[in-house]
């Protein structure tokens, strides 16, 4: 069964396409709300999707403003200026999501996604 992802404007296409060659639904925030969006909305949004949201966007982060255990699940990939690690953080998330099909591995998780790591917050 596939993974539903609802992807933040900030997401470069070749997350989405990673995502889509690998068989998950993609659904893109500009074709669903307009991309300067606030977070609460944008995060709502995916919600309403019954979508674990992908952003590069470190507000999502932050387990304070938006608790893990309030969502369908959060996937933050750790850019931080250097879009030359993509290709090892989709290598990795790639790897993980094949180990965790289930849509229900991802409720009430934050997982921040790293070139060298993926760290788990609940």
């Amino acid at each position: 069964m596939p993974l539903r992802f609802f992807t933040d404007h900030c997401v470069p296409n070749v997350v989405i396409q990673t995502l889509r060659t690998a068989g998950h639904e993609v659904v893109i925030l500009k074709e669903q709300i307009s991309p300067d969006s606030d977070d609460p909305i944008v995060i709502a949004k995916a919600q309403e999707l019954e979508a674990i949201l992908v952003s590069l966007n470190g507000d999502f982060a932050d387990i304070v403003t938006y608790p893990p255990s309030s969502y369908k699940g959060i996937i933050a990939l750790q850019v931080k200026d250097h879009p030359e690690v993509i290709p090892q953080l989709m290598q990795r998330l790639m790897t993980y999501l094949s180990t965790h099909p289930d849509m229900s591995d991802y409720e009430g998780q934050l997982l921040v996604v790293e070139a060298h790591r993926i760290r788990i917050r609940r």
